[in-house]
């Protein structure tokens, strides 16, 4: 039985979710002996064009992003989307808010023409993606468990519940109580609570699960007398690119 080929891409981004690929240390040399790595340029100088699954890391931000992107799903048979910034923007999206050529104008001045910038958007907003490894970055377990279960065939299990249900696990005690915000309540989980078990709100960076509980999230920053705008910043730093969505929150 052949290994399948799996292509490993970056587009605008940090090239953070494809350093932790690297950095799964022991169980690296058995996850390469189980997939046949045909492109990675962060680990390998030869790439090819045939692959059956392709990871891909990073939001669509410029033309040259779209165009390897589309280059990309003619070929893959399987496409993950790797980290925050591939499947919801991302920071990224910050530039959203100013608006392409002002962002453009503040970063690279009377250089901005050089520059072949678009508004920034998640790679889904562009080809399917059959299965997302979220997080900024994504936890190393997480990337292992769906590789693995590519590998044999299986739907990974990605949770869809608020990371608040993991707070409540760990028992931590929660950030509004500590006179902080968070979005625990309506983002989704599977990250052990890091941020909150460190005394920092969520922000988010994983997005938010398919049907949050947004009267929940209100109920709470009205019992601490605080106000949508108090975590809109929390909001905008990885979800951005959901400003359409913002009335809903």
């Amino acid at each position: 039985m052949s290994k399948p080929k799996v292509g490993i891409f970056g587009l605008t981004g940090c090239g953070g979710c494809q350093l932790e690929i690297l950095n799964l240390e022991d169980q690296l040399l058995d996850l390469f002996a189980a997939i046949d790595i045909v492109h990675f340029t962060e680990a390998i100088t030869e790439h090819s064009d045939n692959y059956d699954i392709a990871l891909i890391e990073g939001s669509v931000a410029t033309k040259h992003d779209l165009e390897r992107l589309e280059h990309i799903s003619k070929i893959a048979k399987v496409i993950v989307s790797i980290g925050a910034c591939s499947g919801i923007g991302g920071v990224n999206c910050l530039k959203n808010l100013y608006g392409v050529e002002k962002a453009k104008e503040l970063v690279y001045g009377d250089k901005k023409e050089w520059i072949d910038a678009i508004e920034t958007k998640p790679i889904d907003e562009y080809v399917k993606v059959d299965y997302y490894i979220r997080g900024c970055p994504p936890n190393r377990s997480e990337i292992v468990d769906v590789i693995r279960s590519l590998i044999v065939g299986k739907i990974p299990e990605i949770p869809n519940y608020p990371v608040c249900v993991e707070c409540k696990r760990l028992g931590n005690t929660c950030m509004y109580d500590l006179g902080k915000t968070c979005m625990g309540v309506v983002s989704r989980a599977g990250c052990g609570a890091r941020c909150p078990s460190a005394k920092s709100g969520c922000e988010a960076c994983r997005g938010f699960i398919d049907d949050p509980n947004v009267n929940a999230q209100k109920d709470l920053l009205a019992k601490y007398n605080l106000k949508i705008e108090d975590i809109m910043g929390m909001f905008n730093l990885y979800n951005a690119c959901k400003k359409t969505d913002r009335k809903t929150i």
